[in-house]
């Protein structure tokens, strides 16, 4: 009988998890919308990601403008208000600080809207697990429903996914973040919550972002040759990925706090800013810069695309590093599908034949994989986002495993074990 009673409760916390987390995810889309509209001018979608319908110095601005309100807001947040909770320790019991984490998530989606270059991805996880674990209190106290911890931690773990699916229309990669990243194990219970919550997510969040590709990409299917692509943008992703991660971990060992949020964080605005102006692709998520790497047709672009990589990788790890909270997934993407197209731009000198496209591809999801050593959610995140087909199973597949294989042979050395 009480089983009955705790999956009856896991079910309806699934169903209503998924509406709720969803429409929050809408919201956040509207915001940051809004932002870039009001910031830069800027209506965003695959085929115009980059703020360039604006001149340079207006670039600057918005990111130095944001820059300044967003510490402002943070110092806030670490001056004033409990600490923000992170999702993991959400899931082993520590409550969210409501009023922080809602000041957190408003302020992510703000700062990256006009123009930081941060992933926005954690916002919508922290909002579902901020959900989810107010759900949970909220059945206990009038229902007195009192669900066992697993199911507790199952439900955290998989609103935070949902918050992913929601935004960005990727179920699969949203249960993926829950069991391959925040859970690290599976078992029938935990995918079945944790897709189903994420599909309810994203069917809600798709009444804003229609399920249409995040990234545009070619039509082709992945030809056999394309095993060479991967021989080589591989194992160079995967280190990129290793010391990408490495950065972005050291990053969060020594983020700023307090007072010193006040100065860095508008430092490293003024920085990006003035990188902007020149290549308004630094800006944001990092979904220019990959756009821009996919559909790139001349090799006379290699230089501007890795010069973006790297970029980049600089910008975002010291944004993190002065006090912002944000993402690492796609600014992930960005480097890899630049590395990638780079490669696939020399490999064409030999192999004639290359898809440029589906290089940038591989090496987007290579260095996703290593960075986050999530092999099974980068290989699907880029089916979701970008809407392969089945041609790409095999090398991407290939892809991420020989990239996380060979990253790891850096993130296990002693010095830089993570």
């Amino acid at each position: 009988m009480q089983n009955q009673r705790d999956n009856l409760a896991l079910v309806v916390s699934t169903v209503v998890l998924g509406l709720l987390v969803g429409i929050g995810t809408i919201i956040l889309g509207l915001f940051q919308e809004t932002i870039e509209w009001l910031f830069l001018n800027l209506d965003e979608t695959a085929a115009h990601p980059a703020a360039t319908n604006v001149a340079p110095v207006h670039r600057l601005l918005s990111l130095v403008i944001a820059g300044v309100i967003a510490a402002l807001l943070w110092w806030f947040i670490s001056k004033k208000l409990k600490p923000v909770v992170s999702i993991e320790n959400g899931i082993k019991g520590q409550q969210f600080p409501i009023s922080s984490t809602l000041i957190n998530i408003v302020t992510q989606i703000f700062y990256v809207g006009a123009g930081g270059p941060v992933g926005r991805e954690v916002a919508p996880r922290q909002l579902g697990a901020l959900i989810a674990q107010n759900w949970v209190r909220l059945l206990h106290k009038i229902r007195r429903v009192q669900l066992n911890e697993s199911d507790r931690q199952l439900l955290i773990a998989a609103a935070a996914g949902a918050g992913f699916a929601g935004v960005y229309i990727a179920p699969i990669t949203g249960m993926l973040f829950s069991v391959e990243i925040l859970m690290k194990r599976a078992n029938k219970r935990i995918v079945v919550v944790s897709l189903t919550m994420s599909l309810i997510a994203m069917l809600i969040g798709s009444w804003l972002h229609d399920f249409k590709p995040y990234y545009l990409v070619g039509r082709l299917n992945f030809a056999p040759q394309s095993i060479w692509l991967v021989a080589v943008i591989a194992p160079v992703c995967g280190i990129a990925g290793a010391f990408f991660r490495k950065g972005f971990k050291w990053a969060g060992k020594r983020k700023a706090k307090g007072n010193q949020i006040l100065w860095q964080l508008p430092l490293i605005s003024l920085v990006t800013g003035i990188i902007a102006m020149g290549f308004p692709q630094i800006m944001g998520n990092g979904r220019a810069l990959a756009q821009l790497a996919i559909q790139s047709q001349t090799s006379s672009l290699i230089k501007l695309i890795l010069l973006g990589a790297a970029a980049k990788a600089f910008v975002s790890i010291f944004t993190l590093k002065a006090g912002a909270t944000g993402g690492t997934l796609t600014p992930s993407i960005s480097i890899g599908a630049s590395i990638g197209a780079t490669i696939g731009f020399i490999l064409s000198l030999f192999i004639p034949g290359i898809s440029i496209w589906q290089a940038a591809i591989l090496g987007a999801s290579a260095l996703l994989a290593t960075s986050q050593q999530a092999p099974l959610m980068a290989m699907f995140m880029l089916f979701e986002i970008c809407h392969l087909n089945y041609s790409a199973l095999l090398p991407l597949g290939l892809a991420v495993c020989v990239a996380v294989a060979t990253g790891n042979l850096i993130l296990t050395k002693k010095s830089g074990a993570n």
